[in-house]
């Protein structure tokens, strides 16, 4: 578990902090650097592909390795590749970016895959007793893993001679394919470990059959919903500039018009699905055994209102932690802070506070309630964001920084530990897997879109207005908290 651990936490940064000051430095507008955080979207849209991980069968691999370890080859071989095709192009080059993007979604997608199946063997490998120690050293091989591919990167690139005042694009390819031989610890893992009894004895509910043609309308319904999202940007482009005459805000403007395109490509692709459900390709038992009783088990439960109640809850918790993080990093380099400095102070100074946080929340919740803890790290988030004005007006600090990085990040582990904690008990034993998949997707979903438009309202507002937002758009939270805190079945959290 310590070496799968550290499998799944190299890509994450990959994706988000290191790529982001790669970008910087090769002279990317921060606007377009933060739309790449999308590609991490994959994480927040996993459960609609776990149940097809969890049950699908894989021609030669299963039968070889086992359904848990043939899904871990491939998904780990997916990820060496597209972290190998990031390191190919060059951003600084002439329409270099579509290609990476590509690529990065790619990661996304993979890392995605990845975690689904980790999950699932760390579940079924070992026995009740044994599944906190198991979950405990996950936890501290994807810290290793996140410290690698976040300081890790940035030394090494340092090294290797790439800065803001001269970019070094072979600094960067020689560093991300480092980065992508770093995954090979996570394939002889699973080439060495035994894949769970359960998982060898049990045979599938549905013919591969009825999987692939399952498989088949999902991809189908990817493929529409990215080729109507890519020939709708003329048509978001107009709204844009419609928006912006009404409203003279072009932060507002931008997320209108991106905000229309999304919601009609997700239209057009739930129109198909319907369409397709009246043909002999959908399998209505097992699409109402893998999406629908899940969600209904959840509403029975709790009723309509406050399961929405609760959904929104877990959309919106961590809003103000995750847009704030999308931009840091590049806040950091405008500040004036070499790589050197951003990955001693705020990846691997920072990574332990968030661990000492992730401790502190969780003996906070024994003692006094989950509720109680929620409600202190929602309060702390807003208060420990606005830090970050602070240092945005002193520039280039670095006693500030350790305060700021040590306030948020204990603040983030605090946080955190509550809030998984709060959802494992929103779950029902009978649908774990795909109730849990739903809530931790869709925990980062609307802060993650959000995040995307960060560095153009740092363009619109500045640094010191951005903070402020970041940590107002908060204190509802606060709010949704104390809702929640009135119905019964929380008051003994």
């Amino acid at each position: 578990m310590l070496f799968l651990g550290f499998s799944a936490g190299i890509p994450l940064l990959l994706i988000f902090s290191s790529l982001s000051l790669w970008l910087r430095e090769a002279g990317i507008e921060r606007a377009t650097v933060t739309y790449f955080s999308w590609a991490a979207l994959a994480y927040s849209f996993k459960f609609l592909w776990a149940p097809l991980v969890d049950r699908m069968p894989l021609p030669i691999l299963t039968r070889v390795l086992g359904r848990r370890r043939g899904w871990l080859l491939v998904s780990q071989t997916a990820i060496l590749t597209s972290i190998a095709l990031i390191a190919m192009v060059d951003p600084a080059q002439s329409n270099a970016l579509t290609i990476m993007a590509i690529a990065v979604v790619m990661l996304g997608f993979s890392a995605a895959t990845q975690d689904i199946v980790i999950d699932a063997y760390r579940i079924e490998s070992a026995e009740t007793d044994l599944q906190a120690l198991m979950s405990s050293t996950y936890i501290a091989g994807y810290r290793i893993g996140m410290l690698t591919s976040g300081a890790g990167a940035l030394i090494l690139a340092s090294y290797l001679g790439s800065s803001t005042t001269s970019y070094n694009y072979d600094a960067w390819q020689i560093t991300y394919l480092c980065m992508s031989l770093t995954m090979l610890v996570g394939l002889v893992t699973t080439l060495v470990i035994k894949e769970p009894p359960c998982t060898q004895k049990t045979s599938s509910q549905y013919s591969t059959r009825k999987y692939i043609k399952f498989l088949s309308i999902f991809l189908m319904g990817i493929t529409i919903f990215i080729l109507t999202y890519s020939f709708t940007s003329s048509f978001a482009a107009t709204l844009k500039s419609l928006f912006l005459v009404a409203t003279n805000n072009s932060v507002l403007s931008n997320f209108l018009g991106e905000t229309i395109r999304l919601i009609f490509s997700f239209l057009l692709v739930v129109a198909f699905v319907k369409a397709i459900s009246y043909t002999t390709l959908y399998e209505h038992q097992l699409v109402k055994e893998t999406y629908i009783d899940p969600v209904a088990d959840f509403f029975t439960r709790y009723g309509i209102k406050l399961a929405i109640l609760l959904l929104v809850f877990v959309g919106f918790y961590r809003v103000s932690d995750i847009v704030l993080g999308v931009i840091s990093n590049v806040f950091f380099l405008d500040m004036g802070f070499t790589k050197s400095e951003i990955a001693t102070v705020v990846k691997t100074f920072g990574l332990f506070m968030t661990i000492a946080g992730g401790f502190l929340g969780g003996i906070l919740a024994v003692r006094f309630g989950i509720i109680r803890i929620l409600y202190l790290g929602a309060f702390l988030t807003v208060v420990t964001n606005l830090l970050f004005m602070l240092l945005a007006q002193a520039g280039h600090n670095i006693e500030l920084l350790y305060i700021v990085i040590s306030a948020d990040n204990l603040t983030a582990g605090l946080a955190s530990a509550a809030f998984i904690a709060f959802l494992s008990s929103l779950t029902n034993i009978s649908f774990t897997a795909v109730q849990y998949a739903v809530f931790s997707s869709l925990m980062t979903l609307a802060p993650k879109i959000i995040g995307g438009y960060s560095g153009s309202m740092v363009d619109n507002m500045g640094y010191s207005t951005f903070f402020l937002v970041a940590s107002l758009i908060g204190l509802p939270v606060l709010l949704l908290i104390f809702f929640i805190q009135r119905h019964p079945e929380f008051k003994d959290q």
